[in-house]
């Protein structure tokens, strides 16, 4: 067997994806690493694509020919666009995708790749050779060599998931994390840091009182995320709006000291624009509520996203903050939300084109 590649690729997230993508469409012989072949392109968390924060990295690669546009043109289930009535810089367009058809559209696309071999391979550690990566060594014993090495690991390094006191070590609901490859990272010595993000409980669709919220349609006339899109694939579905209140905003403050990021058990920081339920409540005191958005996962499935209550607050205060909603009081909890905390390395040890500054660069060009 030849395990001699020009490009590894760790991670089959988003970003993995599209690295893998762009590294074999310009010709370089690319192996992706991936601890599972089913999650390739799964939608870790909220479903949905784009966004004012995210929408103009999507337009962004479709432009550089990658892949996530036409994906979510191929999963969508509702388009909007946002911020219609304020100006052209700062509308942006966001997609509602139906997760299961995503992941299926990436996986294939991955799978048909000319140039680009995938693997389900856990990582045991990065292959060092004077200060430079040279490949990679699986938990198996197998090593990978390679002229470049891409690591996309998303929330998996040393991942932890927290509800409330309860700790499981994982780097996504039910899926193991990867120690190892932080442990490397700290071998080659670079700096890490801890992150923190967060993700909602998820609700039964059938024990929502849909009467007691606000309607949100989708756009009549769809502007498409890809340049390459040419008509909406699926049905289009609503999403609903209702509110926190004062009921809501008492729960959540008399129990922050089982929140696991005020009783000091996170030491990550958190993302700056999905903040979770608890930092709102703290940090914007003076509102007397807050948007939560109900939005359905897919086409095939009742399960619901509520965008807007992030939190890793205990299962029963969970319970409680959801029913103290209008239109939630009966609602019930499929999926408990949670806080994931994990490793990074700091970006300040980057150039500008995301190399590493503490080791060499292989010099070489796809021909």
């Amino acid at each position: 067997m030849n395990n001699k590649f020009d490009v590894i690729v760790i991670g089959g997230g988003h970003a993995g994806c599209e690295a893998a993508l762009s590294a074999s469409r310009l010709g370089a012989k690319t192996l992706l690493l991936t601890a599972n072949l089913d999650t390739i392109g799964v939608m870790s968390c909220n479903p949905s694509i784009g966004g004012v924060g995210k929408g103009h990295l999507v337009r962004e690669i479709d432009a550089l020919g990658g892949e996530m546009g036409k994906a979510a043109d191929y999963s969508s289930i509702q388009y909007r666009r946002l911020n219609t009535k304020k100006g052209p810089a700062v509308q942006a367009t966001r997609v509602q995708a139906d997760r299961n058809l995503y992941r299926i559209y990436m996986k294939k696309t991955i799978e048909n790749q000319e140039n680009l071999l995938v693997k389900q391979r856990l990582i045991h550690s990065l292959i060092e050779k004077n200060s430079q990566i040279v490949g990679a060594e699986t938990s198996y014993g197998e090593k990978f060599t390679c002229k470049c090495l891409v690591i996309t690991p998303g929330t998996f390094p040393n991942g932890l998931i927290h509800v409330g006191d309860k700790k499981t070590s994982a780097g996504r609901s039910g899926e193991a994390p990867t120690k190892e490859i932080s442990n490397s990272f700290k071998e080659l010595g670079l700096n890490l840091g801890r992150l923190k993000t967060g993700t909602p409980p998820r609700l039964d669709g059938k024990t929502i009182d849909w009467e007691k919220t606000t309607e949100q349609p989708g756009d009549k006339y769809p502007l498409l995320f890809s340049f390459e899109s040419t008509s909406v694939k699926n049905p289009q579905l609503p999403c609903h709006i209702t509110y926190t209140n004062e009921q809501t905003h008492k729960i959540i403050n008399n129990n922050l000291h089982k929140s696991p990021m005020y009783s000091g058990e996170i030491e990550g920081v958190g993302p700056r624009y999905c903040p979770s339920i608890e930092d709102k409540i703290v940090k914007f005191a003076d509102k007397d509520r807050h948007q939560v958005f109900l939005e359905p996962e897919g086409l095939n499935t009742r399960e619901i996203y509520p965008n807007g209550i992030s939190t890793s607050l205990p299962i029963e205060v969970q319970i409680e903050i959801i029913n103290s909603i209008k239109g939630l009081e009966n609602a019930d909890i499929v999926r408990p939300g949670y806080a994931v905390e994990y490793d990074y390395c700091d970006p300040r040890d980057l150039k500008a084109t995301l190399e590493s500054k503490k080791l060499k660069i292989y010099s070489w060009q796809v021909r």
